[in-house]
């Protein structure tokens, strides 16, 4: 009677057990934010935790770098952004302003300018230049004024200029602009860089 007991409290522990991980489970992958794996030999699962950009998120309303992943008109910047691995910076709380340069002010670069930055050798180099492109904190289009002076990220100034009702981000021309959770994307004509 006592083995059939202690067989019983076994099987009990082991029901628990595994209706512990499946709510586990079941709570991790409907919060988003985790990969899990199943380790096939010792049969258990590992969750294996991935940054803010890795957050499943369908309803809000979206950050700086989904603007611009959602963009067909930045498709450059959007792969130098994950090359230069910014992704998950960028998806943070914020707030951003992101100077969003379209893929052709990319094309006006001299041939073969983003082919050498999108090298891992040259990482640093692209990080500053993508950094060039972003205040922290929100700047609007209308809070912008001819003389303003922006410190970027990259530790480095753009400034402000207003011609015919048009503003200018050092000689780069604002667009459009677009609203994200995180801050404000506004869509550019050229490539700010450095000085």
């Amino acid at each position: 009677m006592d083995s059939f007991a202690s067989s019983n409290d076994n099987n009990m522990k082991k029901i628990f057990l595994y209706v512990g991980l499946s709510l586990s489970y079941f709570a991790m992958s409907s919060c988003g934010g985790t990969e899990s794996t199943t380790n096939e030999t010792a049969g258990t699962e590992q969750t294996t935790a991935v940054g803010q950009s890795g957050v499943a998120d369908n309803e809000s309303q979206q950050d700086v770098v989904k603007v611009a992943v959602n963009s067909p008109d930045h498709t450059t910047l959007v792969k130098a952004v994950q090359t230069a691995e910014l992704v998950d910076a960028l998806s943070n709380a914020g707030p951003f302003t992101v100077f969003a340069p379209v893929n052709a002010a990319f094309d006006l670069l001299p041939a073969g300018t983003v082919e050498t930055l999108l090298k891992p050798e040259n990482k640093s180099k692209l990080q500053d230049i993508l950094q060039h492109h972003v205040y922290v904190g929100v700047l609007k289009a209308e809070q912008l004024k001819d003389g303003q002076v922006i410190g970027m990220v990259d530790g480095t100034n753009a400034t402000v200029h207003v011609k015919d009702g048009k503003t200018y981000i050092d000689e780069s021309l604002i667009l459009g602009s677009a609203t994200a959770s995180n801050g404000v994307v506004h869509v550019m004509d050229k490539v700010i860089l450095p000085k």
